[in-house]
């Protein structure tokens, strides 16, 4: 493979404000950099002190033991998850802290202190008891964006249950597939949860899920809409009347640092979903270690991640990091624009959130609303932003920057995985200087690079894979029940080496561009072209708001450039229109890059944790239909309505 050509120009770099850097966790780059260089010099070390943080019931024999692609951390070693977010806080001041601070779509809220959060997560833990759920078992959860579900993964994590979330908005089908991959034992879920003003089901989802199933034993439910659901006798179970009368105190179980502690499924292009398995001390020590460090959580900070728990980012950030460090973490139930499209930045405003973490999909739908819904608002308490889940585009970054961190915030921009467990790249906010769509530099204790095909470094503003080299404490553990599938997605590509599909390229600096996935390279004449810097320059775009570029066969160049771009308000579709943003990408990366065609759509085809789904649009540009997986596919009359302009012509 030819190394990816970037075509993208310098961006303005933005040093950490000095206000910022004097009460940071990680203050000043010298700081950073002693941090890299203790972690270069002895990984093993550096990652156990990291680890002695953390509460253990029995101290780790050994570290690390690596037999590539196999990871064990911190072996021997004994500690509980939900012990560490809840039960070594309640001898301190956060004793009566805010643990969770949660808001319903339709406007009901709910405040847990730690000390509530431990009395409700030991009570439902005894009612998986009563239900025989134990250690080793595998729990579903199929929930609203409700306290109940981080309840639920806490308590399962108590008792030595391995849960498995899978996002409410997956159909029966999705649902039933991977519940019968992890032999799940029982199935939390509600009667259903509010979106976009009105209750969706979840109870009748799973009724049809487990049609055939031969696993499931026990359903338990909890009451949100309290909307009429069928229970069927001996199977399922009302949530309040499994808890009531039980005892208010579980012990948290001292679990193996290996133990399994959830099964996160991630889709493949084709095929059934991948089961990634993450385990228990490495796990925490690498989410606790970040919300410490990239997010700077200060006992005063009031945190929202504005993930479902049902997608890896809610499990990191929502629940299982910011509880570990003692944060006050916040949860919203629904979508961003009801009842209009100023819910976050009023939700910000009333509960004094310090700290912002969102996806670049979002921002772009903030953008495209107008600016007038943020600058309703104060938004004043905000000290610090963050990005997650897709490259930022230099031009969203710049509108996140002045329209809500009013040119005070630094923005982390975080580069990392469900495989990986935890954040992998990003700036330290009080230590590095950020590029505006650049996730920066690896953390320390990560060895991060951009390779060729034969594991060979490239060369500054070279694009090639972007690999870890060495193991990590957050990584996944295998596939679950599928040793060969982990060791062939992942590791095969260059041996001991891990690379998980993503394109990048470093600059002068050493900064870590993150330039898509490599299946979305297109070759172009000759030239390998990152689909992500087309994809910038057309936002750079004034009247762009988002856009996805794919690559389709082409007889003369090989592959062709093919743009999908939704524009915002007051700005008119149409050829002349097309033909502008072909010479705006002209001018700002090269003729190279000229999209041979664009096509205009009021929304996108995405995942429903926001991500664009260019496999499905490369499927329509190529062969006008789809055929691979629409399971993750949040709306499909965004697809339907491509497909119908190639239909029309």
């Amino acid at each position: 493979m030819s190394e990816i050509e970037s075509l993208q120009k310098d961006v303005p770099s933005f040093d950490p404000p000095e206000e910022f850097v004097a009460g940071s966790a990680v203050s000043g780059r010298a700081a950073y950099d002693e941090l890299c260089q203790r972690a270069a010099a002895d990984p093993e070390g550096f990652w156990a002190w990291q680890a002695e943080r953390l509460h253990w019931f029995r101290k780790w024999d050994k570290v690390l033991k690596w037999t590539p692609p196999f990871a064990q951390w911190f072996v021997g070693g004994q500690t509980n998850v939900a012990y560490n977010c809840l039960d070594r806080h309640l001898t301190t001041s956060r004793k009566d802290k805010a643990a969770i601070i949660w808001e319903g779509e339709p406007g009901d809220q709910r405040v847990y202190t730690y000390a509530m959060l431990h009395l409700e997560v030991c009570r439902f833990a005894n009612g998986l008891k009563k239900l025989g759920i134990g250690r080793g078992d595998r729990v579903g959860l199929y929930m609203p964006m409700v306290p109940e579900a981080a309840i639920a993964m806490l308590a399962c994590a108590r008792i030595g249950a391995t849960h498995s979330v899978v996002f409410g908005g997956f159909s029966a089908d999705a649902l039933r597939e991977r519940m019968n991959d992890a032999k799940a034992k029982a199935i939390i879920t509600a009667d259903g949860g509010y979106r976009k003003g009105k209750p969706f089901p979840l109870k009748a989802q799973v009724d049809a899920s487990l049609e055939g199933s031969t696993t499931v034993e026990s359903v338990i439910v909890l009451r949100r809409t309290n909307e009429a659901v069928d229970m069927v006798a001996g199977r399922d179970h009302d949530w309040d009347d499994l808890v009531a009368g039980v005892s208010d105190y579980c012990p948290a179980e001292p679990l193996d640092s290996e133990h399994p502690l959830f099964i996160l499924y991630t889709s493949g292009s084709t095929g059934k979903p991948k089961g990634v398995l993450h385990t228990t001390g490495g796990y925490l020590t690498q989410a606790s270690m970040t919300c410490r460090w990239v997010f700077d959580l200060k006992d005063t900070d009031t945190y929202w991640c504005t993930a479902d728990v049902g997608w890896v980012t809610g499990h990191s950030y929502v629940v299982f990091g910011p509880l570990a460090v003692g944060a006050t973490t916040v949860m919203y139930e629904g979508v961003p624009n009801y009842p209009d499209a100023g819910r976050f930045w009023d939700i910000v405003d009333r509960h004094r959130v310090t700290i912002f973490y969102t996806a670049p999909t979002a921002i772009r739908a903030f953008m495209k609303w107008g600016d007038e819904w943020p600058a309703k608002h104060k938004l004043d308490s905000l000290r610090l932003l963050g990005t997650v889940g897709e490259p930022i585009n230099p031009e969203a970054w710049l509108w996140y920057h002045r329209m809500i961190g009013h040119e005070r915030c630094p923005i982390v921009d975080t580069w990392w995985q469900t495989e990986t467990g935890g954040i992998m790249i990003s700036p330290l906010p009080g230590a590095v200087a950020t590029k505006p769509g650049s996730a920066t530099l690896p953390l320390p204790g990560i060895d991060a690079a951009v390779v060729d095909r034969d594991g060979n470094e490239v060369g500054a503003d070279e694009g090639g894979l972007l690999v870890i080299r060495k193991p990590w404490p957050g990584m996944l553990r295998t596939l679950w029940g599928d040793d060969e599938r982990y060791r062939s997605t992942y590791w095969s590509d260059i041996e001991n080496t891990y690379f998980a599909g993503d394109g990048a390229r470093r600059d002068a600096d050493g900064y870590f561009w993150i330039m898509g996935r490599v299946d979305d390279v297109v070759n172009v004449s000759g030239h390998r072209l990152g689909t992500a810097e087309v994809e910038s320059a057309l936002v750079s775009h004034p009247a762009v708001v988002e856009a996805a570029v794919i690559g389709r066969p082409d007889d003369l160049t090989g592959q062709a450039l093919v743009a999908f771009v939704t524009l915002g308000p007051g700005f008119e579709s149409g050829p002349e229109f097309g033909q502008e943003l072909c010479a705006h990408v002209t001018k700002e990366i090269g003729a190279i890059a000229k999209p041979a065609e664009i096509r205009f759509t009021d929304a996108l085809p995405k995942t429903r944790s926001g991500k664009i789904m260019r496999r499905l649009l490369r499927e329509i540009a190529t062969s006008r239909t789809v055929k691979g997986d629409t399971t993750t596919l949040e709306d499909q009359a965004a697809l339907d309505s491509l497909a119908k302009q190639y239909d029309d012509g």
